[in-house]
């Protein structure tokens, strides 16, 4: 695969950028999103003069400083007219989001099909993939860092979490407590969806678990058959292939 590439992924709390070469991939230190200006994307270009980018973005804000800071035969803007090499089994292609495409991409390319992608982001979405690669739809969840900070912002007692294992099934602290509700309680979310995806598709060849707290949840949850943390930046890594061959 020629290169080397950009990949630009801005998520609604982080942005990751990486440099692609081949198959490998080389991850800067992700940054706030809301830091995002045109000043950071300029000095992305000054420090890769000779890279083409691909761009996912979920934050319009982020997108238009972006697209101006190269020229558009050198930026390929993540969308369902993007080249995906996918067949798109959904409605109204023009909803689903840049990052789940990408996810869409790289699970076509790179796991058992039919398949699902589950990204654990500010929210948790799930990504259905058909036999054929095609992307049929999915379901999005609300995240788990989302729903631990909603229950510190809305109460006056309960304190803001860090995740973790939880080491026994009834807290005996408020933390505690809390961590069995979170992290076990969005496992049994996560199993009561995939429960409902495989009744109406049938048997899943995968289940692939990225984003944050991926491999976490993965951890206590046998229907999760791999943990990959980079599943979007190899989906916009295969789109730079397809859109610069």
């Amino acid at each position: 695969m020629p290169g080397p590439f950009l990949l630009i992924n801005v998520n609604n709390t982080f942005t990751k950028v990486a440099v692609a070469q081949n198959r490998t991939i080389r991850l800067r230190k992700p940054v706030p999103t809301r830091s995002l200006d045109a000043a950071f994307f300029h000095q992305l270009k000054k420090d890769h003069p000779d890279h083409r980018v691909v761009l996912a973005s979920v934050v319009p804000a982020a997108s238009r400083p972006a697209a101006r800071a190269w020229k558009p035969t050198e930026i390929e803007q993540l969308s369902h007219r993007s080249p995906l090499g996918i067949p798109i089994h959904y409605p109204r292609p023009a909803q689903i989001g840049a990052d789940r495409l990408a996810n869409a991409v790289a699970a076509a390319h790179s796991f058992p099909l039919p398949c699902v992608v589950i990204d654990f982001g500010t929210a948790t979405t799930f990504d259905v993939m058909a036999a054929d690669g095609g992307y049929l739809g999915g379901v999005i969840a609300p995240g788990l860092n989302a729903m631990t900070e909603y229950l510190h912002q809305r109460t006056a007692l309960l304190p803001r979490l860090s995740m973790a294992e939880p080491r026994r099934n009834i807290g005996r602290s408020t933390i505690e407590a809390m961590r069995i509700g979170t992290v076990r309680g969005y496992r049994g979310l996560i199993r009561e969806i995939l429960q409902g995806i495989a009744a109406e598709l049938g048997p899943l060849a995968s289940v692939v678990a990225t984003g944050g707290q991926g491999g976490l949840i993965a951890r206590g949850m046998p229907e999760i058959d791999i943990v990959d943390p980079r599943v979007t930046l190899h989906g916009l890594r295969l789109v730079a292939g397809l859109r610069w061959p």
